[in-house]
């Protein structure tokens, strides 16, 4: 009879430990959401491009850590099987977010880049 009772007051204690983790990672969770909505509603639209250039790149520590959690895991569970699939298309779009942010910032910069003049060499009668 006490060990019932032990088992249940240890049942109660590991429900009420999870429900609190669960609680703070939601609330974690809903603020990151509003600070990144308020923060990235007031940037100047110039700095939207190479803002998302930089955190594309920040991503790419994303992909490294689901090729490592990927290799660790090994199939055999249906849960393990799972969680390898998962894995396997973070590395995918994380990888496509990483270069499509490459090829973004590529282009940014090319806007910027001084085109040359046609006709306006020293000995074509230019300045």
């Amino acid at each position: 009879m006490i060990a019932l009772v032990l088992l249940q007051e240890t049942l109660q204690t590991t429900l009420s430990e999870n429900a609190t983790v669960i609680m703070l990672t939601i609330y974690v969770l809903m603020l990151a959401i509003f600070l990144g909505f308020e923060l990235i509603g007031r940037v100047p639209a110039t700095l939207h491009t190479p803002l998302m250039s930089g955190t594309n790149a920040i991503h790419g520590i994303v992909v490294l850590g689901a090729m490592i959690i990927m290799g660790s895991l090994e199939g055999g569970s249906l849960i393990a099987n799972v969680l390898i699939v998962l894995a396997f298309i973070a590395v995918v779009l994380g990888a496509a977010n990483v270069v499509g942010g490459f090829v973004v910032t590529d282009r940014m910069l090319e806007m910027f880049k001084r085109k040359p003049t046609a006709g306006k060499g020293p000995g074509a009668g230019g300045r």
